[in-house]
């Protein structure tokens, strides 16, 4: 937790933005696995009552009366038979003290507390669910069907809480940089455990361990395969083969939970092949490219963009793209490489603040998503960067078999794509370089004191790091 301090200011700063109305912000429940009491699924607290609340025990709701400037923490004191399996813990009470609430109350309160605002015609605000049990406590609250709820949604709501949680505060930003220490330990102990015949599960779970050994947990399902085209590849039991890349993309959740992510693309073998490097040394091109160009003022869709632009130059130099680089890029043809966005907001989420939908997360009025464009229609990350946002920067170059026969079948942007030559990239996989970055007053700089090696010849040496 941070201070007691900084979570009063931030309730403040939010009924200031809300400007009236009842915020009902709901933690989040355990989540078992086969029988109640089997807690296999780590506790993960619902990271907008985190911000807010700070507190990590499951079954609490936050409640803020704007009008009558009042707060409250509704949750259950624990039994005494919970307390002989799960030894004792703080009261409702003594939590809301900690965090500067004045008031509590158990959970059969809240439903007195949203009664009495309706019959006065109140406004209620809530954040869309994304949990089935919340949803069916709001449906038994307010009586609005789950399938209805995210529509119903405070956008005054979704909106202050996005402007407060998108710029980092200095706090925050540790956070981060903790998170990243834990990072760079995963990728370079994945890095000295890649070689032909060990199996993707061994070195993904191995460094998934670190995650939960100086962490919370893995800020994510962590991605590991030998198939790199696949953007999410889970681990398989294969064994890593000679002359193959390894994709690995993981990170990690501090024990305030703010994450990590980033993606390495590694040899097997333990060095990069030239027809590897060849398209490797764009991928680190069109990475670099980003901590030159972003910076407070610029849309990070131009960034997206500019990278697009440098890769089609790049790919036609290797004869694998053809045509007015401009006009490719116009056209979406770029996109048969990269079908993704360059990136997406960083903090108490991997995809920060992804459940208040990312038109309003990612986006404003003058960067609205393309959605009709294969590719472009991904992007997760299109607004004007500020000082203060944390974004990741993750081009990547994918040779993905059923893509390729699907485009070349249609003549889809066969005007600036050689599929002769892109069809004996078939086998190759697929490679992507992730960082995550902070936004400057001048700039930006990477997250994380220590750098996970991601040039070549540094990857070579740890991986070679006896």
């Amino acid at each position: 937790m941070f201070s007691r301090q900084t979570y009063i200011e931030r309730r403040q700063q939010l009924k200031k933005l809300v400007k009236d109305g009842l915020i009902v912000l709901f933690g989040n429940n355990e989540s078992p696995n086969n029988y109640p009491n089997n807690a296999y699924y780590p506790f993960r607290q619902d990271s907008t009552f985190l911000y807010y609340f700070g507190l990590q025990r499951d079954g609490l709701v936050g409640v803020i009366d704007i009008d009558n400037d009042s707060e409250t923490l509704i949750g259950n004191d624990i039994d005494i038979e919970d307390i002989v399996w799960y030894g004792s813990v703080e009261s409702v009470r003594e939590m809301a003290d900690q965090i500067g609430v004045a008031h509590s109350a158990p959970m059969n309160a809240l439903g007195a507390l949203c009664h009495e605002a309706m019959a006065k015609k109140r406004r209620i605000h809530f954040l869309p669910p994304y949990r089935y049990d919340i949803k069916l406590q709001l449906f038994d609250l307010l009586g609005i069907h789950p399938n209805q709820q995210k529509e119903e949604a405070s956008m005054d709501l979704i909106k202050a809480v996005v402007k407060m949680r998108s710029t980092k505060t200095a706090e925050e930003i540790e956070e981060l940089e903790r998170a990243a220490e834990i990072g760079y330990l995963m990728h370079t102990t994945a890095m000295k455990l890649i070689k032909p015949g060990v199996t993707e599960k061994y070195v993904a779970g191995q460094i998934d361990g670190i995650a939960h050994s100086y962490g919370a947990q893995v800020s994510f399902a962590t991605i590991f395969s030998q198939h790199g085209e696949i953007m999410h590849g889970n681990p398989s039991t294969a064994v890593m083969e000679a002359g193959r890349l390894a994709l690995c993309d993981c990170g990690a959740e501090t024990v305030n939970n703010y994450c990590s992510d980033n993606t390495r693309t590694m040899p097997v073998s333990g060095k990069y092949t030239q027809r590897q490097l060849d398209i490797y040394s764009i991928v680190e091109a069109c990475h670099d490219l980003v901590l030159n160009v972003a910076k407070p003022g610029v849309k990070y869709m131009d960034c997206h963009f500019a990278v697009a632009r440098l890769m089609t130059d790049r790919l036609k130099e290797l004869g694998l793209m053809k045509g007015d680089t401009e006009e490719a890029v116009r056209a979406g043809a770029h996109a048969m490489f990269l079908p993704h966005g360059l990136g997406h907001m960083m903090g108490l989420d991997v995809h920060d603040m992804e459940n208040l939908d990312q038109i309003n997360v990612g986006f404003d009025e003058e960067t609205r998503p393309i959605l009709d464009q294969f590719g472009t229609n991904a992007l997760r990350m299109g607004r004007r960067l500020e000082e203060g946002f944390v974004v990741t920067d993750e081009p990547g170059i994918y040779f993905i078999p059923a893509l390729i026969d699907d485009w070349h079948k249609s003549g889809h942007c066969a005007e600036f794509l050689n599929f002769d030559k892109i069809d004996t990239y078939k086998d190759f996989g697929g490679v992507r370089i992730e960082d995550d970055i902070l936004i400057t007053k001048d700039g930006c700089r990477f997250i994380g004191n220590k750098r996970i090696p991601y040039h070549p010849k540094d990857v070579e040496a740890m991986m070679l790091h006896d």
